[in-house]
């Protein structure tokens, strides 16, 4: 509070409401796609999902060097825009149709040449913002911590309830005398006021969870979902293909190992940024790793199902069997439980 060198008030505080916002959807090869806007990263799943879709992935082999690097391509290019347009839309005007017009795909996809891996992010086509400059970071890999949570739920009468809750308790100060831990989410807004998501008086940070839900083409309901920072909809991406296009049973698609691009800023403070920097899981084999190598990518090598990867938890139902199916991820410890 004010008296104590802060910059809260007691109006702030009691003037403060949760929004309800609408979620934000678009069709995807006959299935309904909702996530949420773009005070987070969802539809930045929207975007790399239609990208992928038009650069042709459906005749691709499953996780071979031109699917995967297609893939990545595709990703730097949805979060490329993640970083150009996204920020509270209560401050910020995020051109969302134009984003996911097909006219600014065809842009987008114009940029993918597949035999060669951008060094970096690619600029923006809208014109909005002029690409902001980012030193490449010095460390390894991004600082990342496990600090956020994901459930799923399906009932008995067809409800779905998608979540993903999250907030940091080990590194943010217990207040003396109440013990409230206050949120740390404010380090994912930028320093400078002039980013999308630049910090301002009442204006959220652009955040990392993003809790999402198909609807089938067949009328069921899919809520999934992951921990992971900027990797969440990178591996959300991946489960969901190998379920609607793959066919996999949905354990069998959580547990395919995968890869993640981090050639753009992390949402994290100090935006870490690792121009054409890919990690790949180890059950993708290494001449896929070397072919992705010759096209341009930095392969970063992961261990065996890591927690960086994601945990991403599914719920499925089927109408035309009246089943569930529901898939618990083992990078971290999850659970899938009937009742």
């Amino acid at each position: 509070m004010e008296r104590e060198g802060g910059y809260l008030t007691m109006a702030d505080l009691a003037g403060y409401r949760s929004r309800i916002e609408p979620a934000v959807r678009r069709a995807w090869r006959g299935h309904e796609v909702l996530t949420c806007g773009p005070w987070c990263q969802g539809p930045a799943l929207l975007e790399a999902l239609l990208l992928f879709e038009k650069g042709g992935f459906a005749g691709m082999a499953h996780n071979s060097p031109e699917y995967l690097h297609l893939m990545a391509e595709c990703i730097k290019a949805a979060m490329a825009d993640r970083e150009y347009h996204f920020g509270d839309p209560a401050f910020v005007d995020v051109p969302l149709d134009r984003l996911l017009a097909d006219g600014h795909l065809a842009g987008r996809l114009a940029e993918i040449d597949p035999n060669r891996a951008l060094a970096g992010m690619p600029g923006p086509l809208l014109g909005r913002n002029a690409p902001a400059q980012y030193d490449p970071a010095e460390r390894s890999m991004p600082m990342v911590e496990a600090d956020t949570s994901y459930c799923a739920v399906v009932d008995r009468w067809g409800n779905a309830f998608s979540a993903t809750p999250s907030d940091g308790s080990w590194n943010s100060p217990v207040v003396p005398g109440l013990g409230i831990i206050p949120s740390n989410r404010g380090s994912q807004s930028r320093p400078d006021p002039n980013h999308p998501c630049g910090v301002a008086p009442g204006k959220r940070p652009r955040l990392t969870p993003n809790p999402a839900m198909v609807v089938t083409e067949t009328g069921g309901v899919m809520p999934f979902g992951t921990p992971g920072g900027d990797v969440q909809i990178q591996a959300m991406l991946q489960v969901m293909v190998n379920i609607l296009h793959f066919g996999m049973e949905v354990q069998e698609a959580i547990e395919a190992p995968r890869i993640a691009s981090y050639s753009f800023p992390s949402s994290f403070a100090p935006f870490d940024y690792f121009p054409g920097r890919l990690a790949v899981e180890d059950g993708i084999s290494q001449a896929t790793r070397d072919a992705l190598a010759a096209k341009g990518h930095e392969v970063k090598d992961w261990p065996h199902r890591t927690w960086l990867a994601g945990t991403v938890e599914v719920v499925l139902s089927n109408p035309e069997t009246g089943l569930l199916a529901a898939g618990a991820d083992p990078r971290r410890p999850a659970y899938a439980i009937a009742s």
